[in-house]
């Protein structure tokens, strides 16, 4: 089990760095089209809808890491004054929260997708591209965070007990 969520969570890294180079490929991209249409009044048809996707992809990439890492916004003014046994529990209990979410979001994300992708629904923009391809990212990287929030959740239970073995 414990080799299983180490290469899950160098999975999740690789995610991460992956993501950290759309949001700079974003940034040129959306650079470049600030460039082309106000100095050389010519702007492109591509650059706003591929760093759109950059974006999308790269914020759902990132989300597993973010987990694992503890790097969500939190506020633990109140959670950091509790007991440990207490902090586990709200930990757990805001976890389960999260899994339930991710199941949703990946269930119906699916469906929509599925939906775009049967009907040959596009975007509807300069590009015309298929709209499946940013919507397959929902389901797909949610059901990963569901996944890593298993993890944490596993995680916090055995180190729980070990915690709880070693006070005995």
């Amino acid at each position: 089990m414990v080799k299983l969520i180490k290469y899950f969570e160098q999975m999740s890294l690789a995610f991460a760095w992956l993501a950290a180079w759309l949001f700079v490929l974003s940034g040129i991209m959306l650079s470049y089209e600030v460039m082309m249409r106000y100095f050389f009044i010519s702007p492109t048809k591509w650059a706003a809808e591929l760093s759109q996707l950059c974006l999308i992809y790269g914020t759902l990439l990132a989300m597993p890491w973010m987990l694992q890492n503890r790097r969500h916004i939190q506020i633990n003014a109140v959670t950091e004054r509790l007991g440990k046994k207490i902090q586990h529990l709200l930990s757990l209990l805001t976890l389960f929260i999260l899994m339930i979410f991710s199941s949703y979001v990946t269930i119906y994300g699916w469906l929509i997708f599925y939906d775009s992708y049967e009907r040959g629904r596009t975007t509807g923009s300069l590009l015309d591209l298929p709209s499946w391809i940013a919507e397959l990212s929902v389901p797909v990287f949610f059901f990963i965070l569901l996944i890593q929030a298993i993890i944490e959740s596993w995680k916090i239970l055995v180190s729980y007990s070990v915690f709880k073995s070693e006070t005995q």
